[in-house]
């Protein structure tokens, strides 16, 4: 039986999340530039929490 290669699920985690991270951009642009205010779960300008299990520092 083959091992799991983690570093290539781990690539492909981080590709998806920054994936989204800039489709999420792209949209919040697309909406600024429309002149339609920003979406309310996304506080303008604020830093992203820290990961659940990662330490804050």
């Amino acid at each position: 039986m083959a091992k799991p290669n983690y570093s290539f699920e781990k690539r492909q985690r981080e590709l998806a999340k920054k994936k989204k991270k800039e489709e999420k951009e792209k949209e919040k642009a697309a909406r600024k530039a429309a002149g339609l205010p920003p979406l309310a779960d996304e506080p303008e300008e604020a830093e992203a929490p820290a990961e659940p299990g990662q330490p804050a520092g």
